[in-house]
């Protein structure tokens, strides 16, 4: 069964498009998934069938400025007025629809690269409404240039939020493909099978390629900053079992460092969590032909044994 679902963002002017994955046999529990910077949900619809087979409900929309709902209220790129924050508002806004269909099951989330951050948002304010979180590819200290911050403003402050400078964005996230060789995309850093590169450069409900509106890369920046330290970890409940996952080839988990440092922020805060790791693979390691299915068995155990530890 699928159900599509629309919402007022939290933005206060835009629709926001999701949907709800319901398996054909008695749901176990729900997988809310957050995706990530440009690009949209059904990018993971192999993940969602394996949650599905798998026994659980899935809930997936696109963020504003994002996939269908960028398309249906012509804002590529455009994220409103509402601050950082909006994302993580509009995610918990579809869990409190998903939950009047469907309540009284365990309830998860998994949040890949920005998604993971909007993940790690809503835990440190809804933590408590969660049975478990997963987040892959998450960054941690990451490397965000003052000068960049400071155009920002400027822009901003000169009235020209909604404008885009691609420049910008370069200026940001340009050095993840560093490590990649021979660049023909710009987009290398995700994966290196060149087809996944490909679908990925070319699907037309990626905003990846599309310009990103000045305010809206500005949110993105105080995204990082409100989710790093033991000031953020201290604010998600101890209770609740984390699974922190990634390559180590991912810029955006500075390869590693970045990924053991949450995980460390959520450790020496009292905090359950589990971290893997997985060699030679960069930063979309649920797309990876080789690895994908081990990928989602990873995130299925945890899930699973989540329900048996706790619930």
């Amino acid at each position: 069964m699928l159900h599509e679902v629309t919402f007022q963002s939290f933005n206060q002017r835009d629709t926001v498009y999701g949907w709800i994955y319901v398996p054909a046999a008695k749901p176990k529990g729900i997988v809310q998934l957050v995706h990530g910077f440009g690009e949209h949900s059904r990018r993971y619809f192999h993940m969602i069938v394996k949650y599905l087979e798998a026994g659980y409900i899935v809930a997936a929309d696109d963020h504003v400025g994002h996939g269908k709902t960028a398309l249906e209220n012509n804002t590529w790129g455009d994220w409103g007025e509402a601050g950082p924050h909006t994302m993580t508002e509009d995610e918990h806004r579809l869990k409190e629809l998903v939950c009047e269909k469907y309540p009284k099951l365990p309830y998860f989330m998994f949040g890949h690269s920005m998604g993971s951050m909007i993940a790690r948002d809503f835990i440190a304010k809804y933590g408590n409404e969660l049975s478990g979180v997963i987040i892959c590819g998450t960054p941690g200290i990451f490397p965000i240039g003052d000068d960049v911050v400071a155009e920002l403003d400027r822009l901003i402050a000169d009235g020209k939020g909604a404008e885009t400078d691609p420049m910008l964005t370069a200026k940001l996230m340009g050095w993840m493909c560093e490590r990649c060789g021979e660049i023909k995309l710009g987009n290398e850093w995700i994966c290196d099978d060149p087809y996944v590169q490909k679908d990925h450069a070319e699907d037309p409900f990626d905003a990846f390629t599309k310009p990103t509106a000045n305010r809206a890369l500005r949110d993105f920046i105080d995204m990082f900053r409100q989710i790093n330290g033991k000031e953020w970890a201290e604010k998600v409940p101890a209770t609740l079992p984390v699974y922190n996952i990634a390559g180590d080839q991912d810029p955006v988990g500075m390869y590693g460092q970045g990924v053991y440092q949450v995980s460390n922020w959520l450790a020496e805060t009292g905090h359950d969590v589990k971290t893997k790791i997985y060699p030679g693979y960069r930063h979309e390691i649920h797309n990876y032909a080789d690895l994908k299915e081990e990928v989602c068995a990873g995130i299925i155990e945890f899930l699973d044994g989540t329900i048996r530890k706790y619930l």
